[in-house]
């Protein structure tokens, strides 16, 4: 089994208005400063006050986006996804606003949402790190659906999710995935192509997570003693080792 994948991943940028009068309505700037001073001293409730009072006045893009960061702070996730979906209904072109859906949606479990969001932040952002990001993000989501259609037995829509995965980031959980979706599916050769890439890949897996993988596709080609061989090096890891001892005892 892959490791519980529990990276926070997004980007919540506070953000650097310098709000000018003819930028805001002076009334809503008043308060929408306040708000973002209490956001970065970590006064939530204050700041959501703040941010409340600053849309009397000023139906600004802005506001709602400082208000879905406070909201999200507080893990109330459905009225932050609120605030940040009025922020980009009024100003479609607000990247930023995408991103901070994309991680909600996440944090909140509704990865086809997330997917779409950060699609579109990687779209808007100018900024090459950021998209880089994106694309990472974008990869993530979908391995939570690959893995989310693998526990339900779909495979085949598993490897569909966990394909798009590794177009976007060379994911070492994904690909682990991918590798044990294709040993379910008898795809062997598949298996042992995507557990070689994880391999390559790793950064967070353990260390013997796609050797088991492999001894397991090898051991479905009939290839006994490459999956010994793969078997072998599984047994370092504390994670698969009994898993490993248990395919090579069958094997004796």
């Amino acid at each position: 089994m892959m490791k519980k994948l529990n990276i926070i991943f997004y980007l919540f940028l506070l953000l650097n208005f310098s709000l000018l009068a003819q930028e805001m309505d002076p009334e809503a700037g008043k308060f929408y400063n306040e708000g973002n001073k209490f956001l970065k001293s970590g006064q939530l409730k204050e700041a959501l006050s703040s941010y409340d009072n600053a849309l009397k006045s000023s139906n600004d893009y802005r506001i709602h986006y400082q208000r879905g960061l406070a909201l999200k702070q507080m893990s109330n996730y459905k009225a932050a996804e609120e605030s940040f979906e009025k922020s980009v209904q009024i100003n479609p072109k607000f990247d930023l606003g995408y991103n901070a859906l994309g991680g909600t949606y996440f944090v909140d479990g509704s990865y086809d949402k997330s997917v779409e969001a950060f699609k579109k932040f990687e779209e808007l952002t100018q900024k090459k790190n950021l998209k880089d990001k994106a694309k990472e993000n974008i990869s993530r989501a979908y391995t939570k659906l690959g893995d989310a259609a693998k526990k339900d037995g779909n495979y085949e829509k598993a490897i569909s999710y966990l394909n798009e995965a590794v177009k976007n980031y060379n994911s070492d959980f994904a690909f682990l995935s991918l590798s044990e979706a294709y040993v379910e599916m008898a795809k062997y050769d598949e298996a042992i192509q995507s557990a070689d890439k994880a391999i390559n890949h790793r950064k967070n897996i353990s260390k013997g997570a796609a050797f088991y993988y492999k001894g397991l596709a090898f051991k479905g080609k009939g290839d006994l003693t490459k999956a010994k061989e793969n078997f072998n090096q599984a047994l370092g890891d504390p994670v698969y080792k009994k898993n490993a001892e248990y395919q090579l005892n069958l094997m004796k």
